[in-house]
């Protein structure tokens, strides 16, 4: 099982080209789609849960053409966007046995035994007689992921899912998706990096509307072994560094700036070499990219970022 995508691109009315010749190879198992806010993200999500057209390029789930066979995609598509909206006043087993019965599971005992299993499933099974309206952040998640695993989805798409939760949440969520990923395929879309680097087999990294690296975590942070130091250094001190230096990233420890570079030989000067992390080869493919320094860095030298954004 996999998921092919080949040359899509999109601009909408109002001139901004969202997704620009994207080509992904995504196989079962969790994929994570990692990029800035307002990357195409989202636009890359919402075509493929064919809730938009796509300008040109296609996209085919095996044997499934995902643009242009909706209705088979939909029946075989589980999708939770960074925003969802629930009837506060209904419990999750109520909305849960309607949503499984719009999805055609027609048997009122068939219904009520899936929806069980999926409330089981996601932790949420004491609190199933509850209104929706009183569930956390981190259950409204959980209920998203047990609406879209009705019908046995063959892909599933999460958009921003760990966004605002704390971190026992965050780390429940995880390990469900982790699960979930064994027999589906699951396109993991977020900005933050460590939720790629904890659950994600494979992924891809997109600035701009463009992919700019895919592959497998492992082997991309392993061509940037041996090319990031660090030195740790008072504020003062960290303009002077700006221009001779491609910074990765600058981050405060103890009231200090800890800063990251990209060099191929010793840069000196104080720099030790640190072993890479998905961190550093995510920042440095977004800021070769654009031909910026990070945001936090420039706030940190007191200089104004002066990044293009996109609207996802």
């Amino acid at each position: 099982m996999a998921l092919s995508i080949r040359n899509l691109s999109k601009t909408y009315s109002n001139g901004v080209q969202a997704l620009k010749d994207v080509s992904l190879e995504i196989p079962k198992g969790m994929f994570g789609l990692l990029g800035p806010n307002g990357a195409g993200k989202s636009s890359l999500m919402r075509t493929l849960a064919t809730l938009q057209e796509a300008d040109s390029g296609e996209a085919w789930l095996d044997d499934l053409d995902v643009l242009r066979e909706k209705d088979k995609l939909r029946q075989v598509l589980g999708y939770l966007p960074q925003e969802f909206g629930l009837y506060p006043k209904v419990s999750a087993q109520m909305l849960l046995e309607h949503i499984a019965s719009l999805k055609g599971v027609a048997s009122r005992g068939e219904r009520r035994e899936l929806v069980e299993a999926l409330l089981h499933k996601v932790n949420l099974y004491p609190h199933r007689k509850k209104e929706l309206g009183t569930y956390s952040g981190g259950m409204k998640q959980r209920f998203g992921i047990a609406q879209a695993l009705i019908g046995n989805p063959r892909l599933i798409i999460v958009d921003e899912p760990t966004a605002g939760l704390d971190p026992t949440e965050r780390n429940r969520f995880h390990n469900l998706l982790s699960e979930i990923g064994e027999n589906t395929v699951v396109i993991l879309s977020t900005h933050i990096v460590d939720d790629v680097t904890h659950l994600c087999n494979s992924m891809a990294i997109i600035s701009q509307g463009q992919v700019l690296e895919q592959g497998r975590p492992a082997d991309i942070i392993e061509g940037m072994q041996g090319r990031v130091w660090k030195k740790t250094m008072d504020k003062a001190e960290l303009v002077d560094h700006l221009a001779r230096h491609q910074v990765i990233s600058s981050s405060l420890y103890g009231g200090r700036t800890v800063l990251h570079i990209y060099s191929a030989t010793d840069p000196q000067e104080g720099f030790e070499p640190v072993e890479a992390g998905l961190e550093d080869v995510y920042f440095h493919t977004i800021n070769q990219h654009t031909h910026s320094l990070p945001a936090e860095v420039l706030e940190a030298a007191g200089k104004e970022a002066d990044t293009p954004t996109l609207k996802a």
